[in-house]
């Protein structure tokens, strides 16, 4: 499966998410994108940055106390690992999912829950894993 497939079949394609991108896991590559999904440099870069964030001495990272932007949207950070980073603006939230190899970006509307979107992104991260990215 190309990884445009599955930005469009195992994301998008669920129902439970309306925009989705794969980055290389330095965030210096897209490798697939939906359409009119654009991050740029600089949002990429401060994701990478807050996956490398080890937190100050109380354990939260930078991007738990200024939050993020994903295709010039700010995201309040709800969860912030060395796995996953979760994100919420009003009712529609942001998805980051860190493997091996990629990072997984996904933005869920309104009209979804965000278990059911963080899962389906989680379930994809396992998946790549599993099969060695």
């Amino acid at each position: 499966m190309s990884w445009q497939e599955y930005v469009d079949s195992s994301l998008v394609g669920t129902g439970n998410l309306d925009k989705a991108a794969i980055f290389n896991s330095e965030g210096t590559s897209v490798w697939a994108s939906s359409p009119g999904f654009t991050i740029s440099p600089a949002e990429i870069k401060a994701v990478v940055a807050a996956y490398k964030d080890k937190g100050d001495a109380s354990g939260v990272k930078a991007v738990q106390a200024n939050g993020f932007h994903i295709a010039g949207e700010r995201f309040v950070a709800l969860k912030a690992d060395e796995r996953s980073l979760y994100g919420k603006k009003g009712k529609e939230g942001i998805v980051i999912v860190k493997t091996n190899q990629a990072i997984l970006l996904a933005h869920y509307p309104e009209s979804v829950a965000a278990g059911v979107a963080t899962n389906v992104v989680e379930q994809l991260g396992d998946y790549l894993i599993g099969v060695g990215y």
